[in-house]
């Protein structure tokens, strides 16, 4: 059994298929060369590099399995795949802790100015240390304020978790029934249960100071224009889930008028090329995709990407 880890598995996950019979190649093939050489693979697992669309499963009936490793299948064709009766699986709870703890490095980066600051201690501050130093010193403490989770999966509830660890009020909206109360674990292994307010998705854009995003790709933008004439002036917006789902421009016009204080992305419309107006914006806090990259993520995705494919072909 032969699989292509076309965008790389963690080393644990490889070993976990090797000792299951399979052959792991971690060779990366370019996009415009895979109808060709997939063809030589039982099975492959991607991440958001590698695109697996109709024309390319049509031109490998040979295919039994594709892998994403993370949430997210945008860059699958999922359904045609599973037609054609591929396996189609994911790994969806490994990368939740990174990906929350991300957010909230994007959140304290905009309320303490960390993105404007490195950006301008290195060329002002030998000879402006004062001047920075007032113009930074009106931060804002995250403890008391509201954060609003829009799309409450795992990731979403993570993110609440640790927004209710650090003292935030949390709100939340989706499409479907979210849960009640999340379970906090306390020092000394004590668990309590903490009720969580679900309002639409409106209600959330108008009652919150900070605005996470933990939503597929859809068909507009969940965040556009009509969106941000709703918020509170100087509110602070994450997003760590998918590009699209922030109209870009309406985004740079309410950083320019004031009612965003700041924006924390790691996703972009145009990945990988983002476009200048956000890459150069003053008040953006910008990292290149990497909610899911820390090493405990990606071990905890390799191994639970290999159980699922060797329970696939074995079990």
């Amino acid at each position: 059994m032969k699989l292509l880890a076309n965008d790389g598995i963690d080393p644990l996950g490889k070993e976990l298929l090797e000792k299951a019979g399979f052959t792991v190649d971690t060779n990366h093939i370019p996009q415009d060369e895979l109808a060709v050489k997939l063809q030589a693979y039982d099975a492959i697992t991607v991440r958001s590099a590698t695109k697996v669309r109709k024309d390319l499963i049509d031109a490998c009936p040979n295919l039994r399995l594709i892998g994403r490793g993370g949430v997210g299948m945008d860059n699958i064709d999922v359904e045609y795949a599973k037609s054609k009766g591929i396996a189609v699986v994911n790994t969806p709870a490994a990368s939740s802790q990174s990906v929350a703890e991300l957010v909230f490095a994007h959140l304290y980066n905009g309320v303490r100015f960390l993105y404007d600051a490195n950006r301008k201690m290195p060329v002002e501050g030998d000879t402006n240390f004062a001047g920075l130093k007032k113009a930074y010193g009106k931060g804002v403490e995250l403890k008391g304020k509201t954060l609003g989770v829009i799309g409450f999966g795992r990731i979403g509830q993570e993110t609440a978790k640790v927004a209710l660890g650090v003292g935030m009020n949390v709100i939340a909206s989706d499409f479907v029934a979210i849960p009640k109360a999340l379970t906090l674990t306390l020092s000394g292994g004590i668990s309590v249960d903490v009720p969580v307010k679900q309002v639409s998705t409106d209600e959330l854009i108008k009652q919150a100071d900070f605005i996470s995003l933990h939503v597929p790709f859809l068909d507009k933008p969940v965040l556009g224009t009509a969106e941000f004439a709703l918020m509170k002036n100087g509110v602070g917006i994450v997003n760590a889930s998918r590009g699209g789902t922030i109209d870009e421009l309406a985004l740079i016009e309410a950083l320019n008028n004031g009612t965003v204080s700041f924006a924390g992305l790691d996703v972009f419309d145009s990945e990988p090329t983002p476009s200048k107006e956000i890459l150069t914006h003053p008040r953006v806090s910008l990292t290149p995709h990497i909610g899911a990259a820390t090493n405990e993520a990606q071990e905890r995705i390799g191994e639970e990407l290999a159980n699922i494919i060797i329970g696939y072909f074995k079990g």
